[in-house]
C-alpha cells in the first residue's frame, strides 16, 4: 500500500519538490528510486525533477519534511516510529506547522496516545487517516480516507484534505484525533463479515449448480450487493482484476484483516458495545490465516471449499 501511495505522491507533487522515503525493505526502496528515475527520463524532465531521497530513519524523514506520511502494520510499529522521531529532541523549525499523517489502521487508544505525545511536545500536528480501497485503490489513486483532527482549525482540515487528495478521491473528516481509526475499524468490521458471507453465498450457489458469474451479476444488482461481491469477488475468474483470479496474491492480506477484526473487537469491549457476529468471524479468520498466510482475505472461499472435502 505504501509503495503505491508513494508513487502517486511523487507523480502529483510539484516536480521540483523532493520526496523522502524510508522503508525497512531496502529492496523495495531501491526499486522505487529506480522506477522514479526511469519515469522522469521517459517524461523528458530535467535531472533535478521528480527527486527521491532515501532516509536512514524516521527521524531523518521528519527532520527534512513539512509533511510526513506513515503506513505501518501494527500499533507497536506506529509507536516505535513516532517515539523514535520525538526522543532526540526538537525538530528543525519550519515556516509552517509540521504535519504527521498516519494512514495505518490501529486501535483508537494507541492513536490518541501518539497524538497527545506529538501535540504535548509541540513536535507538530498528528492526524490519524486510515484508508479504504485496498491495493487496487492505492494503485489508481482512488483511496477513501477517514481522518481524525481538531476541527478548531478549518485551515488544518483543508490542508489534510489537500495532501490526502494526492493519493485518493475522498477524505472524510470524522471528528477529533482518534475518530479516523474508529471509523475505519467500524468499516472493516462490516467488510470482515461481508467477505465471509460472500464466500459462503458463492459457494452455496455454485453447489446448487448456478453459474458463478451469473450469480454475482444478479446479486450485484440486488440487495446482497457489497464490495467483496462486486470488486473483490472470492471465486476465481468472476472478476478478472480480483486477487482470487491470480491465486489470491496481492490485495488485502488475511493477516491484516484478522488484525483489524481483533482491534475492532478490543475497541468494542472497551466501549461496552456488543458484537454478535465477531466471535465466529474471528474463529474463521484465525483458521484461514493459519492455512493461507500471505494471501488476500478473500481466500476464505478456498478455505470453505477445503473444509467441506
Amino acid at each position: 500500500m505504501g509503495y503505491l501511495m508513494a508513487q502517486n505522491l511523487r507523480a502529483k507533487i510539484p516536480a521540483t519538490d523532493t520526496l523522502i522515503v524510508r522503508d525497512v525493505n531496502e529492496r523495495a526502496t531501491s526499486r522505487f528510486v529506480e522506477e522514479t528515475r526511469q519515469a522522469a527520463q521517459k517524461s523528458g524532465l530535467a535531472d533535478d525533477a521528480m527527486k527521491v531521497e532515501v532516509a536512514q530513519s524516521a527521524r531523518e524523514v521528519a527532520e527534512q519534511s513539512t509533511v510526513m506520511i506513515t503506513s505501518l502494520p501494527e500499533p507497536e510499529h506506529v509507536k516505535d516510529v513516532f517515539y523514535s522521531v520525538m526522543k532526540h529532541g526538537d525538530l528543525p523549525a519550519l515556516s509552517e506547522e509540521r504535519l504527521f499523517i498516519d494512514t495505518s489502521t490501529i486501535d483508537p487508544a494507541s492513536s490518541k496516545e501518539i497524538a497527545n505525545a506529538i501535540h504535548t511536545t509541540r513536535t507538530g500536528r498528528f492526524v490519524d487517516a486510515p484508508m479504504s480501497g485496498g491495493v487496487v485503490g492505492a494503485r489508481a489513486g482512488t483511496l477513501s480516507f477517514m481522518f481524525g483532527a481538531s476541527s478548531q482549525s478549518g485551515q488544518l482540515i483543508e490542508r489534510v484534505r489537500s495532501v490526502l487528495s494526492l493519493m485518493g478521491k475522498k477524505a472524510w473528516h470524522l471528528g477529533p484525533p482518534g475518530a479516523g481509526v474508529s471509523g475505519k475499524l467500524a468499516n472493516n468490521y462490516i467488510l470482515a463479515i461481508n467477505n465471509i458471507a460472500t464466500a459462503e453465498a458463492m459457494n452455496l450457489g455454485i453447489r446448487w449448480g448456478l453459474d458463478p458469474k451469473a450469480l454475482a451479476e444478479m446479486i450485484n444488482t440486488s440487495t446482497g450487493r457489497c464490495w467483496p461481491m462486486e470488486v473483490n469477488n472470492p471465486v476465481p475468474g468472476v472478476v478478472e482484476t480480483a486477487p482470487a483470479s491470480r491465486g489470491y496474491e496481492g490485495g488485502f492480506g488475511v493477516s491484516l484483516m484478522s488484525k483489524d477484526l481483533r482491534l475492532a473487537i478490543t475497541a468494542a469491549k472497551e466501549s461496552g458495545t456488543p458484537l454478535a457476529l465477531a466471535g465466529k468471524a474471528r474463529e474463521v479468520y484465525n483458521a484461514v490465516e493459519q492455512e493461507h498466510r500471505g494471501k488476500d482475505f478473500s481466500v476464505v472461499y478456498k478455505w470453505l471449499q477445503d473444509e467441506s472435502k
